[in-house]
């Protein structure tokens, strides 16, 4: 899957737009597509290190996803 990842705290030329494995499910988990992702005011904090977080971290704390169970899709 793609992913914007941050390694270290800077500037925005610290994204990285990366290949990365798609992470299984583990239980009581179930696998979304994340259709769109917005980076906010609390990534640029996290990114430039003002509210540490460890690293690597994944950019885009908001998404919008869709499931992917079954159970879930449309008919």
């Amino acid at each position: 899957m793609k992913a914007i990842r941050v390694h270290q705290v800077g500037g925005p030329e610290v994204l990285s737009y990366e290949e990365i494995p798609v992470p299984e499910p583990g239980p009581g988990q179930a696998r979304v597509k994340i259709e769109a992702i917005g980076l906010n005011f609390i990534d640029i904090y996290h990114r430039t290190g003002a509210y540490p977080v460890p690293l690597p971290r994944l950019a885009g704390s908001q998404r919008s996803s869709k499931s992917l169970h079954p159970q879930y899709q449309k008919k």
